[in-house]
């Protein structure tokens, strides 16, 4: 929302390309999904190919193609010192080795990771491809890690949504926005505990994350009653519809190939 007068604050440059200058209170996003960045190159023979682009600059922690690990360092570096993020991303940027455990370590480093909403498949996107919530806050700099500990909302065990048929509501979210506690985090309270194994809402602190293979934050605890317990599986019906909605959003992106072809 803005003045009618106001200058258009929407750029169609690459956001990647080089830092803003500008930092900020709150940045809000769902950067695309994919996970490498490509560009368009003419090769000896005249002909148009695509090569992975990698962002070489000075202020990210890691040089990769990997757009979603660029896109949380682009993001970090856009927040004031004590700026708050929220950033949703796949599941490959908790537990990518490589650039990726060295953008978590040092996001765990140099801001407040304080939460990781889990989402389940067919939230955003068909194709069985999860999405994540990175809730953090930015930090002056020191020599200690900023964040103490992790806490984490596993939405999607036993949970099923579809794009189209059982989509994600407000309402859905309800239950995570109480233990969130906006406002009052230093009032939480674990959900989770050995007598009740079945709580969503669980601590981790940031020596359990350092101990982890890779740094991961690709963290489970939920038993999946899917698994081995035929009793539990959706009824055929939906699972039916599962599957011509998946074909559908497949011949989508099909369609959008064949158009991007004939240009």
């Amino acid at each position: 929302m803005g003045d009618m007068d106001d200058e258009p604050t929407i750029s169609s440059t690459d956001a990647l390309a080089d830092d803003d200058p500008e930092r900020h209170d709150y940045v809000l996003a769902n950067p695309p999904f994919g996970k490498k960045s490509t560009m368009t190159v003419t090769n000896e023979a005249g002909e148009q190919e695509k090569e992975d682009f990698v962002y070489n600059r000075q202020d990210f922690w890691a040089t990769t193609s990997n757009k979603q690990l660029n896109f949380v360092q682009h993001i970090k570096t856009l927040l004031k010192e004590n700026g708050q993020a929220a950033v949703v991303v796949p599941d490959n940027v908790l537990f990518e080795g490589g650039a990726g455990e060295t953008v978590r370590r040092k996001l765990l480093e140099t801001t407040d990771l304080h939460t990781i909403l889990r989402l389940p498949t067919g939230t955003f996107y068909a194709h069985g491809l999860k999405a994540n919530v990175l809730f953090f806050d930015g930090r002056p700099g020191r020599a200690e890690p900023w964040t103490e500990a992790v806490w984490i909302y596993d939405y999607p065990t036993n949970i099923h949504h579809t794009l189209k048929r059982n989509p994600l509501r407000d309402q859905d979210l309800q239950e995570f926005i109480q233990c969130y506690k906006p406002g009052e985090r230093h009032k939480r309270e674990e959900t989770w505990s050995e007598d009740n194994p079945n709580g969503r809402w669980r601590r981790y602190t940031l020596d359990d994350i350092l101990q982890r293979d890779k740094t991961s934050l690709d963290i489970f605890w939920l038993r999946d009653k899917s698994l081995g317990d035929l009793d539990n599986l959706p009824a055929p019906n939906e699972i039916a519809e599962d599957i011509i909605e998946n074909l559908e959003s497949v011949l989508e992106s099909f369609r959008s190939v064949l158009t991007q072809l004939q240009e």
